[in-house]
């Protein structure tokens, strides 16, 4: 009998101000990623427009929806039907009086399984989200698709270890982060992508589990404040090692099949699931 195989694949590409265009080009991505045969393909965070947070305006309340009349869910939702794979697609979602960073897991029906509002915000020169969104109140959560059981973060969520251990516990076989990240206002020459590589590749190794990270690329122009995003999406497998890769400039998609239950094997055999000591971190973790 042969293993249970995944493909996944994650999109590298740039945004403008137009929605139509920007979904349409997420779409000829999602496109050429299920041709490769990639059966979850992951887009990049908040891609229906520019990253609007670099300053704040409250102009850009009105591109919020909820998530049944959402442009971007409404397009990639019946995408993923059509291509019968799954997407985790990023929105701006406005509930009541509420707005938060969100995805919502369409399956390969065309089915939202549910969304995630994203969990960690911050709050820092060129990424004020705290003034659009609220902190997630969904808790951290896991999908169980058709062709996998999986978790999604968002952004600044795969700075922090508890978010993928959580989904990683909650049963997750592969973990997906939707990102805008780049360039510091304050030190144009920072550059931090290894360190955000680096602190995701810690969450493979130490939950066992293959991670994609889709970021975007370009320099945007929003109302005097600029912001370049310096991509590097990339695949890292079970063990870290970063299987498949991008730079700072490349479009395109990142496409790579994994053996889950030879991963399954390899999580039960190290024993990190089984050593935890849950009855001593609750004393000491604040």
């Amino acid at each position: 009998m042969s293993n249970r195989t995944l493909t996944v694949a994650g999109i590298q590409t740039w945004y403008g101000h137009d929605l139509r265009d920007n979904i349409a080009r997420t779409e000829a991505f999602v496109r050429e990623a299920a041709k490769e045969g990639a059966q979850v393909v992951l887009p990049s965070e908040l891609f229906q427009g520019i990253y609007f947070c670099t300053r704040q305006d409250p102009k850009w309340f009105t591109s919020a929806f909820p998530v049944g009349e959402h442009p971007c869910v409404l397009a990639l939702q019946k995408l993923a039907a059509e291509l019968e794979i799954v997407i985790p697609i990023s929105f701006f979602e406005k509930d009541g009086p509420r707005y938060y960073n969100s995805i919502a897991i369409a399956d390969t029906d065309g089915a939202i399984l549910g969304v995630y509002r994203k969990s960690h915000i911050p709050d820092g020169p060129g990424y004020q989200e705290k003034y659009y969104f609220r902190p997630g109140d969904t808790g951290f959560k896991t999908w169980k698709t058709r062709p996998a059981h999986i978790g999604v973060g968002i952004c600044w969520d795969q700075w922090f270890p508890e978010c993928a251990r959580a989904m990683a516990v909650a049963g997750a076989e592969v973990l997906f982060y939707p990102t805008a990240i780049g360039s510091e206002p304050y030190d144009k020459s920072l550059d931090t992508h290894l360190q955000w590589q680096r602190a995701m590749q810690g969450h493979a190794v130490s939950n066992a589990v293959p991670i994609v990270a889709a970021n975007r690329i370009g320099l945007e122009e929003n109302d005097g404040a600029q912001q370049r995003f310096y991509g590097h999406s990339f695949i890292a497998d079970h063990r870290g090692e970063i299987v498949q890769s991008l730079g700072a400039h490349e479009e395109g998609v990142l496409v790579h099949t994994f053996d889950l239950d030879e991963i399954e094997s390899y999580r039960a055999d190290w024993g990190f699931f089984r050593d935890r000591r849950t009855d001593l971190y609750a004393k000491s973790i604040i």
